[in-house]
């Protein structure tokens, strides 16, 4: 059974950090894409950034470009957002989902997602 699990959110203040993760079991995830959506108060789900799970190639929303980070990490199976200069328009509630499709944007080519995680920007 495919599982995904975020962790990281809070609370924080306009203009600080927060590093999500996402640990990943259940399979081999050697080949899929990994990607971060979120969905905002009264919004749609929304792509925010993708990387393959062998590593590299990174792709972001323009929204988030610069000062988002999306890597793998040191650690099996885990996958962070590292995001910065953080604004209210930030809120959301952050998911990581997997695909086996290369660098996919859209929602509806992710076959697994987690449960998600709320961030909160404070102005």
């Amino acid at each position: 059974q495919v599982q995904l699990v975020e962790s990281g959110g809070g609370l924080v203040q306009a203009g600080g950090s927060l590093r999500l993760s996402c640990a990943a079991s259940g399979r081999k995830f050697s080949n899929d894409g990994m990607g971060w959506f979120r969905r905002g108060p009264g919004k749609e789900r929304e792509f925010v950034a993708v990387t393959r799970w062998s590593g590299g190639t990174t792709y972001y929303a323009d929204s988030v470009k610069g000062r988002f980070t999306i890597a793998r990490g040191s650690a099996r199976n885990t996958v962070y957002l590292e995001m910065n200069k953080l604004t209210p328009e930030d809120t959301a509630v952050y998911y990581c989902a997997a695909t086996g499709q290369d660098m996919a944007t859209s929602p509806a080519a992710y076959a697994y997602w987690g449960q998600g995680t709320q961030v909160t920007v404070s102005s």
